[in-house]
């Protein structure tokens, strides 16, 4: 079996965007947060909140590993998906079979946008501390880092960033998927009917997009939130490509 592509990313991470390349090269089939899925709408969910999902009858943990490694016995796939959703499969037998890979965002951005639809979240929705305790664990099994993309670096410079993970992770470089045509998203609609993905719909490329968010020293939620991720964010922050 060719190992799954994935990228391990936070909310808020620009990760969306990052998948949307990924489906403009049309060399990979690409899953959308598969294991998020069942984290919200499986049978054996285990998100921390009461949402609006609906269950969703045979959606298992379980039955998306299947469906994941059944599809990369066929064929190439790009998996973009959280830490936080995945952490209690996580053996020796799941790390192999994968290239992992990872997108960071400082806390100082990235919380500010959760607050704007969630204002209630959780810190366990953050993800910063299972992704760190991912990223340990990868390097640990491989004695290396893997590829990290800073979602700054990204957007700043998003040929040269892309182009140093696509080396990075062993694929060609196709510099016409950074860009594309403004329209409906509905391969990542499944959690509330898509509404995190408006800049997305809107977007022409991996670039900047003006933002009013509120500040993390003017929140109290949010600084405590940051006291906590920010840490972690460093962590990994060392090892990013470019670094």
């Amino acid at each position: 079996m060719t190992p799954i592509l994935a990228l391990w990313a936070i909310p808020r991470s620009t990760s969306t965007a990052f998948e949307w390349m990924m489906r403009q090269r049309g060399d990979h089939v690409c899953h959308h947060e598969p294991f998020g899925e069942a984290w919200y709408r499986g049978e054996d969910r285990l998100c921390p909140r009461e949402t609006s999902e609906q269950v969703k009858p045979g959606l298992t943990f379980q039955s998306v590993w299947r469906t994941l490694q059944e599809g990369a016995a066929a064929e190439r796939l790009f998996m973009k998906d959280f830490p936080h959703y995945i952490m209690h499969m996580v053996d020796e037998e799941f790390l192999a079979r994968f290239t992992h890979s990872f997108l960071i965002r400082t806390p100082e951005k990235m919380l500010p946008s959760m607050f704007k639809n969630w204002p209630d979240f959780e810190i366990a929705e953050t993800g910063y501390a299972e992704q760190r305790e991912l990223f340990d664990r990868v390097c640990q099994r491989d004695g290396k880092a893997p590829a990290v993309v800073d979602s700054d670096d990204l957007l700043d410079d998003p040929a040269a960033t892309s182009q140093a993970w696509c080396e990075a992770v062993g694929i060609r470089f196709m510099p016409d998927a950074l860009n594309w045509e403004p329209g409906e998203r509905k391969q990542m609609s499944w959690y509330d009917g898509g509404s995190w993905h408006a800049n997305l719909e809107a977007s022409t490329g991996l670039k900047r997009q003006k933002r009013d968010y509120v500040s993390v020293d003017h929140n109290d939620h949010l600084k405590r939130a940051y006291e906590v991720c920010q840490p972690h964010y460093e962590a990994i922050y060392r090892h990013r490509l470019g670094g």
